[in-house]
């Protein structure tokens, strides 16, 4: 039986409404370990400035990422192209802005706002920010490289919350975001570019 493809609006919508949910299950979580998700969002100049300025790291991770030949990163790449390259190249910059935006929200008051600090309670800082980590990390186990790189991203994300002193949530969830944003139009760039020469 031949394989439907998905709809790219059907990606888009599901795409934000899983990442979404996420939320939810972050405020169940919390219910549970009786931590606000949300206590440490604070808006302030500071986690907007290294918000911004945090992200320039992992930007240039991955476009350097981009000229490496080794099999394990073409593969992660060709991945990416593969899968979202169908479903999001006919967005613009808003579209894929607001799917950056959901996901950088949702992903950071789950694992930073709560599954972080939770096991920091049980298990110290140190063990906290390294364990919630390795979960993020096998949650996107889209290769064994990526596992692992995400996980290193998750590191930096969680040490970004507390780099003003005072643990502020905004600041990982503005750099997630933020990246997002940026790697997406890298990669429909890409999947455009590879379009535009197959015709």
């Amino acid at each position: 039986m031949t394989k439907v493809p998905l709809r790219s609006d059907n990606f888009f919508k599901k795409a934000c409404y899983f990442e979404a949910s996420l939320i939810l299950v972050a405020m169940l979580l919390g219910w549970i370990a009786h931590l606000n998700p949300f206590a440490n969002i604070h808006f302030t100049f500071g986690s907007l400035l290294y918000g911004g300025v945090g992200t320039l790291p992992l930007f240039m991770m991955f476009l350097a990422m981009e000229k490496v030949q080794g099999h394990s990163v073409a593969q992660i790449r060709q991945f990416l192209l593969r899968t979202l390259g169908p479903s999001l190249h006919r967005y613009d910059w808003v579209g894929l802005l607001v799917l950056a935006a959901v996901a950088g929200i949702s992903e950071e008051i789950l694992f930073r706002g709560v599954i972080q600090p939770w096991l920091e309670v049980s298990w110290g800082l140190t063990a906290g920010l390294l364990l919630s980590n390795v979960l993020f990390g096998l949650v996107h186990s889209v290769t064994p490289l990526y596992s692992v790189l995400a996980g290193l991203v998750g590191i930096y994300l969680g040490v970004m919350m507390d780099i003003q002193g005072d643990r502020n949530l905004l600041t990982p969830i503005i750099i997630h975001a933020l990246y997002d944003f940026l790697a997406f139009l890298a990669l429909m760039r890409a999947y455009r570019s590879g379009l535009a020469t197959q015709a």
